[in-house]
């Protein structure tokens, strides 16, 4: 097949399957990586732009602005391409180096909130701000303001359709981050509405204050709500069973497993909810077909996750997770007993 544009390449991502030994569940990973801005946010970022222009919100050649820690600016920048738009992310020292400098080369402006934060504290409520000022400043720009953008959670219908037939239908469980509240109320929502029964788990960073907790710095990039934020309109608790939280540690630790174990390069976030999902499942809590989504790569976070001196010098090593992981997926037997650790199949 020829597609003739590049947001033609996003959806339809492929699954891979893992089986969880000595369970009743398998987990299907959801390769959203493998969108063209490289995450799971592409979905959202152009529905966003096309729910805009469609409202005549967003005018042809006008200027859109977010807030972003970078996957939702990358896929903002591709639909400004595609629209002949002009893009303003506004990002803070938290954002990934390399997912600004995607963004500058696909033609975005990069626009930096002032201010001295400490390197483990996000600056939302800044970027915010300043998105919205600069939007109301420029002539024919709107901020897409993806946390209470109802657009956002829309974005998500495809995922829900695509993972619904690649699961022939079979579905026990979803875990997926939770930031603004997009992609899980999206998701969420669709998947009840094919079957009510299937369980939802958000997984936020230790430090996020979306579930009630108290809040404090944390490094997960792109996900949870920092402490002095509010959680955006766009979230609907009530298509969310459980709510949880995983440390920087355990997240980090458990994305550099996955690449040494399966060769799959998957981001610190996405590292946090396999992690609780792997927790969940030797619990007894989530059977079958447990979904998740590959929310962006690994590529995007070879300086900081991916760096043994990184994490060292901020104290993030933890050395009981790899042999946890072991036991959850049963390498510890494999390399007793020389069985086959994982069974993997792409869907």
């Amino acid at each position: 097949m020829i597609l003739n544009k590049v947001s033609d390449l996003i959806g339809n991502t492929p699954m891979l399957g893992i089986d969880v030994p000595d369970t009743n569940a398998r987990l299907l990973l959801k390769i959203e990586k493998n969108n063209p801005g490289g995450s799971i946010k592409d979905r959202m970022a152009r529905n966003m732009v096309l729910a805009a222009l469609k409202s005549g919100k967003l005018k042809p050649g006008g200027v859109v602005v977010e807030s972003s820690s970078g996957n939702t600016g990358i896929g903002l920048a591709m639909a400004a391409v595609e629209f002949d738009l002009h893009f303003i992310a506004v990002v803070d020292h938290h954002a990934a180096q390399d997912k600004i400098a995607v963004m500058k080369a696909l033609g975005a402006e990069i626009r930096f909130v002032a201010g001295t934060y400490r390197e483990d504290e996000v600056a939302v409520v800044e970027r915010q701000r300043l998105a919205a000022e600069l939007a109301s400043q420029i002539p024919g720009a709107v901020f897409m303001n993806q946390s209470d953008n109802a657009a956002n959670a829309g974005g998500y219908s495809d995922f829900v359709r695509e993972t619904i037939a690649q699961a022939g239908g079979h579905i026990g469980a979803y875990v997926g981050c939770v930031g603004t509240g997009g992609s899980m109320t999206g998701i969420a929502r669709g998947l009840k509405l094919h079957n009510p029964d299937i369980v939802t788990v958000a997984v936020e960073p230790a430090g996020s204050i979306v579930f009630g907790h108290p809040g404090y710095p944390y490094y997960q990039s792109g996900t949870g709500t920092p402490a002095g934020d509010t959680v955006g309109l766009v979230l609907d608790y009530s298509c969310i069973d459980l709510g949880l939280q995983v440390t920087d540690s355990q997240a980090f630790e458990t994305a550099r497993y996955i690449a040494r174990n399966l060769a799959l390069l998957v981001g610190g976030s996405t590292g946090g909810a396999i992690y609780k999902a792997l927790e969940l499942i030797h619990k007894g809590t989530l059977t079958g077909n447990v979904v998740m989504p590959i929310a962006d790569g690994g590529e995007k976070y070879l300086h900081t996750v991916f760096d043994d001196k990184w994490l060292e010098e901020r104290d993030l090593l933890d050395p009981d997770v790899a042999p946890q992981l072991d036991r959850w997926l049963g390498k510890t037997r494999w390399l007793e007993s020389d069985a086959t650790p994982l069974q993997l199949s792409v869907a």
